[in-house]
């Protein structure tokens, strides 16, 4: 696992500076806390920070070379096939001279060409500069497990792991993107392949691009298909998904370091405990997180799960204090995010750190087999579709009636169902998951602002989702938004980062791409049967995991945002959001953000996604625009709850 970063000038004769590359190393020390490498040949420059996972020693060191030295590559990752892809090439003629996989990926390149990527199993992002060429490919896994930015202005290319990386570049300007603020707005989060820095891109999952004679071209690899549907038995599919999820879990054992996973208590990470414990003969770890609100907590459920097991268990309560890390995950997030469980696990991965280097999880297995609510709401909306708008809207007026619950009420969960109803599939699906509805930015931006992010919102980026895909019915039409969108822009980057700013290793056997190639495929009464989420999953689970496990509705991991904001958070939000920086910034209307804090402390209202959204928008600024960041977050100085930063 590693930081990697890069520069190539469009003059030939020009230079990358090597402290350039050795400043944007420096960024991403913390991906890659072990090794450090930097590598400079005219107008190209390769740099790279190394966790040192397979193959720790120094034949493992990055940018690696091939034989001759024509090729040269930084990868960040796991290649998991790299065994087989490495039987397979020697028996080709091909030498290796590491045990690492970063350098399957040159000989295999050697042998196919950019084809390479299609042979890969596995999380990455790599550089890869073919001299004799002299082009650039730079690739991204399929589902989007490892990040990749990248800045071009005509005079050279830039990428990075992260951005912070790039902005070492004085050539580099550090402005937002005010079009891109405005879809930041709707889903909490950057959707690919926009950031919010002016001018800066992130590579989408399941393409590469090339860049060669000035020119940066990008091309698709892959993108998942809902069709044929399989026709064999049900029991035959539970065993086909049984032998999948051991190969997964398999693959991702392989390491020269100590393992563990992070075990929420639902049942996909419970699910990657159980095939773990049965493919290993000693100790399993297991990490844990709770809070004090009964309503989020599933500590008691993973308890289960580590004593059915017998794991090396341990756990951590997140307390409102933990928004103390508010300065540094700002920091390592780069752009402004909105998921409020990135606090959380960054607390998890911090807990895991003190143990293992790498740890399994059970990301992607609700996008998958549809375990999420809104799969469910999706369903029934979607046969209330045919009453008319006065009809439903109607439901959504009386339920308005009903008193005011927490976020994670019964009511407070029909209500969002119901504010839906009325609303086409696009906008229904941001109305479920989304941070600040259309409504709300009207509502809180200046007219400048609204002027300067008028440009495609976030409907026309789902409308686009929708034509590109061979999803049927509106359940999997949401999955397919849901896999495209916020799995690798928000669920995956909020892993990514919180666990490499930790230095930890994070891999998800329900990413595994023939595991979700397979599930895509399956019938949706396969995967949603009745009221019940993820049927497959459950049955190839029934008699391995506690039954209270297999039957428990999913909570999920949220965060108590909504009382934190009302308490512990309640000064900082007021004087980060109404100060006179913010104010200048002319984006909102500081009536309407007073109006939306009052309420939300009142207890009036459930502004809380929409507040927090908003201070890390106003945080981001403060850290990136406002000077430019610091080289490591050790740097920065806290934010004071006084609306300044000394």
């Amino acid at each position: 696992m590693c930081g990697i970063a890069g520069k190539l000038a469009f003059d030939p004769a020009q230079t990358v500076d090597p402290g350039l590359m050795a400043r944007m190393a420096e960024a991403l020390r913390h991906r890659g806390p072990d090794d450090g490498g930097v590598w400079c040949n005219g107008p190209v420059g390769l740099a790279s920070r190394r966790l040192k996972v397979i193959d720790l020693s120094d034949r493992a060191h990055q940018p690696m070379t091939n034989e001759d030295g024509t090729l040269r590559v930084v990868f960040n990752g796991e290649i998991y096939n790299f065994r087989s892809l490495r039987w397979d090439l020697e028996r080709r003629g091909h030498q290796f001279r590491s045990d690492s996989d970063t350098e399957a990926i040159l000989h295999l390149y050697e042998e196919y060409g950019d084809d390479c990527v299609t042979h890969l199993r596995g999380m990455f992002a790599f550089a890869l500069w073919d001299a004799r060429r002299r082009r650039l490919l730079v690739a991204r896994d399929r589902l989007g497990k490892k990040p990749l930015f990248y800045f071009e202005d005509g005079r050279a290319f830039r990428f990075g792991s992260e951005p912070k990386a790039i902005l070492q570049d004085p050539d580099v300007p550090a402005e937002p993107d005010l079009a891109t603020l405005h879809r930041y707005l709707a889903f909490g989060y950057v959707p690919a392949p926009d950031s919010a820095f002016r001018g800066f891109r992130k590579l989408p999952p399941g393409q590469y691009l090339t860049v060669e004679g000035g020119r940066v071209r990008v091309h698709p690899y892959w993108s998942l298909r809902y069709q044929p549907k399989r026709r064999e038995s049900e029991a035959e599919l539970v065993e086909e998904l049984r032998a999948l999820l051991r190969e997964a879990v398999a693959l991702r054992l392989v390491g020269d370091v100590p393992l563990g996973v992070l075990l929420s208590g639902g049942l996909d990470s419970s699910a990657v405990v159980a095939t773990m414990r049965d493919l290993t003969s000693g100790p399993v770890r297991t990490f844990s997180i709770g809070f004090d609100q009964p309503e989020y907590d599933e500590l008691a459920y993973a308890r289960e799960v580590a004593a059915r097991f017998e794991t090396e268990h341990h756990e951590l309560v997140v307390r409102p204090d933990a928004a103390t890390l508010l300065p540094k995950l700002v920091w390592h997030y780069g752009e402004p995010f909105a998921d409020s469980s990135a606090v959380p696990s960054y607390c998890l991965a911090e807990l895991a750190r003190r143990s293992v280097t790498v740890a399994l999880a059970g990301d992607g297995g609700d996008e998958s087999f549809l375990g999420y609510d809104r799969y469910r709401a999706a369903r029934v909306a979607g046969r209330l579709d045919w009453l008319p708008p006065l009809a439903r809207r109607g439901l959504r007026a009386v339920l308005s009636l009903a008193p005011r619950g927490s976020a994670r009420s019964p009511l407070t969960r029909a209500r969002r169902f119901a504010d839906g109803l009325a609303l086409d599939p696009a906008r229904r699906y941001l109305q479920w998951v989304g941070s600040v509805d259309d409504l709300w930015v009207r509502r809180l931006a200046t007219p400048q602002f609204a002027r300067a992010a008028a440009p495609p919102g976030a409907v026309a980026l789902l409308a686009d989702m929708a034509a590109e895909s061979d999803a049927v019915g509106p359940v999997e039409a949401l999955a397919h938004a849901d896999v495209r969108s916020y799995l690798p822009d928000d669920l995956l980057v909020k892993m990514d980062i919180a666990s490499m700013a930790t230095s930890l290793e994070v891999r998800s056997p329900l990413l595994d791409h023939r595991l979700v190639e397979f599930a895509a495929r399956l019938p949706v009464r396969l995967k949603l049967r009745n009221a019940t989420p993820k049927y497959l999953l459950r049955r190839a689970m029934a008699g391995v995991l506690p039954a209270s496990v297999i039957a428990r509705r999913k909570m999920g991991f949220g965060v108590p945002i909504e009382h934190w904001l009302r308490r512990e958070l309640r000064d900082l939000a007021y004087d980060v959001l109404l100060d006179d920086r913010a104010r200048q910034r002319g984006y909102f209307e500081p009536a309407a953000i007073r109006l939306m804090l009052d309420e939300h402390i009142a207890g009036r209202a459930l502004h809380h996604t929409r507040l927090w959204n908003l201070l890390m928008l106003e945080l981001w600024h403060r850290t990136f625009i406002d000077r430019r960041c610091p080289i490591r977050a050790d740097a920065l100085p806290p934010f004071t709850g006084d609306g300044t930063t000394p």
